[in-house]
């Protein structure tokens, strides 16, 4: 079974980028961390950065159809864990792609967005997805992991 991690914009800035929100590990740090967690339950993790919307609708709608077209060729699409970044707050494109899949999808950010600035309390993917985990910095992605390995 395969799990795929998708971050959005800015992400790549991770450990340079305001760390006092985001916290001073880099992308390849949680990455690793994640690849390093989900081989102890035998899954396998992909990850995916992108700083374009069009490139994230498209990996999440190939993600969607690999259980179904790709079953032999690859294994299994168990969840996808989605960092939206900015995103979160604006794309209706991305809301839409999650919702025409049935792999589920945990939104995960590094900082607590309902802490933050009025613009980011608002979250247009959160109602298509399993579920939503912030505030946690890097944990947040290993506690949405957990979730498909215990779940």
């Amino acid at each position: 079974m395969k799990i795929l991690v998708i971050h959005g914009p800015n992400l790549n800035m991770l450990g340079k980028r305001e760390p006092e929100y985001y916290g001073s590990e880099t992308l390849l740090d949680i990455n690793q961390q994640l690849i390093k967690l989900a081989a102890t339950a035998n899954l396998e993790i992909e990850t995916f950065q992108s700083n374009i919307e069009g490139e994230l609708v498209s990996k999440i709608q190939e993600a969607g159809n690999a259980e179904v077209e790709d079953c032999e060729q690859s294994q299994q699409m168990k969840g996808i864990i989605l960092n939206a970044g900015a995103y979160t707050h604006t794309s209706i494109a991305l809301r839409d792609a999650i919702s025409s899949i049935k792999v589920p999808v945990i939104e995960v950010h590094l900082s607590n967005i309902h802490a933050r600035e009025d613009f980011r309390h608002t979250s247009m993917i959160a109602a298509v997805c399993k579920g939503q985990i912030s505030g946690f910095a890097a944990k947040s992605y290993i506690l949405a992991l957990k979730y498909f390995i215990d779940g």
